[in-house]
């Protein structure tokens, strides 16, 4: 078999188990040793596609750079240039920035058109309460949740008391008047919700507690829905 036909095996393999695929699994599928499997997911990397995952947890095909790009129906372009745009309003600085490339790179791509549409948009999205400000860093907070590693912060809870928190980072909620992190906390023992408004001094550590973060989302989620269907939203238990 060619390296050329070995690679598009290996992307019809990506394509068709359901993912997270291991090395084990594509080494079966293709006869060949996992060794090779790794050299030949480098390989398709650096050809353009974007696979997610590594040894020992799985891969999954993100984005086929076989695949022609998509093209956006009306309704559909409105929709991303409102997304965006509010995107720009309330996430961090570095989230804003990118809600601002994407738009810039989705006008440069889509037919003239339809570029015309995007730069004069029928939709706007205007905020007139301000978010309280946020001193920690946003981005380093995304990251962290991505990468499955708890982190740590000082945090002044409704009442002004104060505390140092360890916690594993699961998610983040915009709301109309402030941003929250859903976590799980250490000192606590249990699921919270934290104002990244109150939080300082964030470090992020090097203790993982991947593959978990998806698993104690849904609970965390689900936990809230339950608070919330039982009382109003204000008593729902914030830190």
């Amino acid at each position: 078999m060619s390296r050329t036909h070995r690679l598009f095996q290996m992307m019809q393999t990506l394509r068709r188990l359901p993912p997270p695929i291991t090395a084990s699994q594509l080494a079966d599928e293709m006869h060949m040793s996992a060794r090779t499997i790794y050299r030949d997911i480098d390989a398709l990397r650096s050809m353009g596609a974007v696979i997610d995952g590594e040894a020992g947890f799985g891969y999954t095909l993100i984005e086929d750079a076989a695949l022609p790009p998509l093209g956006f129906e009306n309704d559909e372009l409105e929709a991303l240039v409102l997304g965006l745009r509010d995107v720009a309003l309330i996430g961090d600085p570095a989230l804003a920035k990118a809600a601002r490339s994407a738009l810039a790179k989705i006008k440069a791509r889509v037919p003239p058109r339809q570029a015309h549409r995007l730069q004069h948009a029928v939709l706007d999205v205007h905020r007139f309460a301000s978010l309280p400000t946020i001193t920690i860093d946003v981005a380093a907070l995304r990251h962290a949740t991505w990468d499955e590693v708890s982190v740590t912060f000082d945090y002044r809870d409704r009442n002004g008391a104060d505390t140092a928190r360890q916690v594993d980072p699961l998610g983040l909620v915009y709301l109309d008047r402030t941003n929250m992190l859903l976590a799980w906390c250490h000192l606590r023992r249990d699921f919270r919700s934290f104002r990244l408004d109150r939080m300082s001094n964030l470090t992020c550590t090097d203790h993982s507690f991947r593959p978990r973060r998806v698993p104690m989302l849904r609970e965390h989620l689900k936990i809230i829905r339950c608070q919330v269907s039982e009382m109003t939203q204000d008593r729902v238990t914030f830190d």
